[in-house]
């Protein structure tokens, strides 16, 4: 995980996914600048298509007051297609079959619509865990499985809130976000139960002379 440049993200502001009527999101929101910074963050820089992978950002408040709202906003599970007469020109890179937070239990069997876990927002890729105590810390936690291979780039900021009011800074001054470089190889690789020991072993099962 490399953290970037102040600038580097400013596309990465927190963006509504959709317009509508009622009162201001940000009528309750605690304005103010929330010292925080990047405990550890981990996503595999190789990977495999259909092979699940984890990604893991862990963030500490490390000022006094409590953050109204710790947010994540992650670029880049998607990219834009360009081929023509789409329907819609997101396609993912990875599919998220689990976000951050403990999935929602269903009142009913049913297929699930949106991705589990209860950190889902309103906003585009951005999930929020709640209130964050001076000096605790917090872990967002993504279950993916990469469908696009390739070299991709996944950046990440974090928030102190959802509206814009309550900014997350590094004790230096500068924004709290970070990005990953990964490499999807386009299969898995080959892999077979060693049966001495019925552990999974890297290369092709061996052939009976």
């Amino acid at each position: 995980m490399k953290l970037l440049p102040s600038a580097t993200l400013a596309a990465c502001t927190i963006l509504a996914a959709g317009c509508g009527g009622g009162s201001r999101q940000d009528a309750h929101e605690a304005k103010g600048r929330f010292e925080m910074k990047v405990l550890s963050a981990s996503f595999p820089s190789k990977q495999a298509i259909a092979r699940p992978a984890q990604l893991e950002v862990r963030v500490r408040n490390t000022g006094t007051h409590t953050v109204p709202n710790v947010a994540i906003t992650v670029d880049s599970f998607n990219y834009t297609a360009t081929t023509p007469e789409l329907a819609a020109n997101k396609r993912p890179v990875w599919a998220i079959e689990q976000g951050p937070g403990v999935p929602a239990r269903s009142p009913v069997e049913s297929q699930e619509v949106s991705t589990p876990g209860g950190a889902q927002t309103a906003y585009v890729n951005t999930w929020a865990l709640g209130p964050l105590a001076a000096g605790a810390t917090q872990t967002f936690l993504w279950k993916v499985v990469p469908v696009k291979p390739g070299r991709h780039t996944v950046s990440f900021a974090i928030a102190a809130g959802l509206s814009g009011r309550a900014t997350a800074v590094l004790h230096s001054g500068g924004a709290v976000h970070g990005h990953f470089t990964v490499n999807i190889a386009p299969a898995p690789p080959t892999q077979h139960v060693d049966p001495k020991t019925g552990k999974l072993v890297s290369g092709a099962f061996p052939t009976v002379p």
